[in-house]
């Protein structure tokens, strides 16, 4: 128990403590967000803490993403895939509503991931950036709703985890040929022949897409990001 006497003292270690768990935690959480060329979509990356025991880091913070974006993101589904070198996976969209926001890191190996805007009416229609997912890094791609996704394995066993925003629904689900040429995603020439399912070489063209009414447009998905503002 405390007495009169060691208040003083205990008061002081009491704010002393206070002070290192601030700076500590202040550091532990730091965070850098970098918004690509496709609007909305975030490159993350996280504060890694490593020595001869390991690494810590924290991968996904809701609050920070919720900051930087002005938009609330609610996981309800995770998601890992493990892929072999040279295979890409993509490009995948779902229909707003509710499509899903996806927050993809890859926690073994390397992929480099692509964001594409599919939507139509977008100043950057028909573009894409890419973000290099590592085990080293430990960066993290935000893609909103409304934007394709896509990645190609790097290393002989990639895996990639992904929080979601929305359950799958197949009805909803879409998907683009990654190889459109008028897209363009440029992938590694080291990488050889590209491993592709049937399923995404059987995808239609983004200018197939369009024409068959079921990409987002610019204005909707905007819309939908306004209703997901944090706090609302």
């Amino acid at each position: 128990m405390c007495t009169n006497l060691c208040q003083p003292f205990c008061g002081a270690a009491s704010v002393a403590s206070q002070k290192y768990t601030e700076t500590a935690i202040a550091r532990l959480t730091r965070v850098e967000f970098r918004e690509l060329t496709v609007r909305h979509a975030f490159e993350v990356t996280p504060k890694v803490f490593a020595d001869d025991r390991g690494l810590f880091t924290e991968w996904f913070r809701a609050d920070h993403l919720e900051a930087h974006t002005g938009r609330s993101f609610v996981p309800v589904q995770a998601n890992l895939s493990r892929s072999r070198r040279g295979v890409v996976r993509g490009i995948h969209f779902a229909e707003i509503p509710p499509s899903q926001a996806k927050f993809v890191t890859c926690v073994s190996g390397a992929v480099l991931d692509y964001v594409i805007d599919i939507r139509v009416g977008s100043p950057t229609f028909g573009q894409w950036d890419s973000v290099l997912l590592d085990d080293v890094d430990r960066k993290g791609i935000f893609v909103p709703e409304g934007l394709g996704h896509a990645f190609v394995a790097l290393t002989e066993d990639a895996v990639v985890s992904y929080l979601v925003t929305a359950p799958f629904n197949a009805e909803r689900e879409h998907g683009i040929d990654p190889t459109d040429p008028n897209i363009g995603l440029a992938f590694p020439d080291d990488l050889g022949e590209l491993k592709l399912s049937p399923k995404d070489t059987d995808a239609p063209s983004l200018a197939e897409a369009e024409s068959l009414g079921i990409l987002p447009t610019f204005d909707q998905a905007v819309e939908f990001y306004r209703q997901q503002k944090a706090g609302s």
